[in-house]
């Protein structure tokens, strides 16, 4: 049985037994939390799977629910909260196409970062309408010398000709007894045209294509310029 304390006890020196007894209780206590807080640690926070089935029940699980494998289930928090949401699984099929979907998204956004590079690159050569055209002015008076030259020899191997069909013409009655010489001479020239002109018609393809390319950089360039221009005047 437990007898009350003596009248005088705090004032007899039980102060001091009983502040002996309090701070022995305190520091167990501090020792029972202590002792209790690594092992609390430890446990993992529960999760909570929920999910509508097929015949719209509600159901709940501490893990994955096999009857929701088809449909999307949440993962709730010990408050009831959303945590994060897991889809269903998917067939052989459905994840080729997830990853054919995947691929070619990986590929547009590959060719999305290789335009901006090309433009960027485009803006950097060719900073103005200016410097556009003279490059495309340059290029094109490249072939234009290069076709020119092939013109004179036209014009030379004209002249040749003429003076060659003078000759035949003697033989116009009776081209069988034209000189083999001059037989060959003409074949040669006639030769020489074709090919001259085969050489002409690349060189007017050639200035087809110079053009074709710069008005599609212009076309690129145009609202680049734009933007150039409008970032200045802010």
């Amino acid at each position: 049985m437990i007898q009350p304390l003596a009248p005088g006890f705090w004032r007899r020196g039980g102060c001091l037994a009983g502040g002996l007894a309090l701070g022995w209780l305190a520091a167990l206590g501090h020792g029972v939390v202590q002792a209790q807080s690594p092992a609390q640690a430890q446990l993992p926070t529960p999760e909570i799977y929920t999910c509508l089935d097929a015949r719209g029940r509600k159901l709940t699980s501490d893990r994955p629910i096999a009857e929701c494998r088809d449909r999307e289930q949440k993962i709730l928090n010990p408050s009831g909260t959303i945590k994060t949401r897991i889809g269903p699984a998917l067939t052989a099929k459905e994840r080729a196409d997830l990853e054919a979907k995947d691929k070619a998204e990986q590929a547009q956004r590959a060719m999305l970062e290789e335009e901006k590079r090309r433009d960027r690159a485009l803006l950097i050569r060719y900073p103005t309408l200016s410097a556009h055209q003279m490059e495309r002015n340059s290029a094109l008076d490249q072939i234009n010398r290069v076709k020119q030259t092939a013109l004179l020899q036209v014009t030379d191997l004209l002249a040749q000709k003429t003076k060659l069909m003078n000759e035949m013409a003697f033989y116009e009655k009776d081209p069988s007894r034209a000189p083999a010489r001059l037989k060959r001479q003409l074949d040669e020239v006639n030769q020489t045209l074709a090919a001259q002109g085969r050489f002409l018609a690349d060189k007017d393809a050639e200035i087809a294509r110079v053009n074709a390319r710069f008005d599609a950089e212009q076309q690129r360039l145009t609202p680049l310029w734009q933007m150039a221009t409008a970032v200045k005047a802010d």
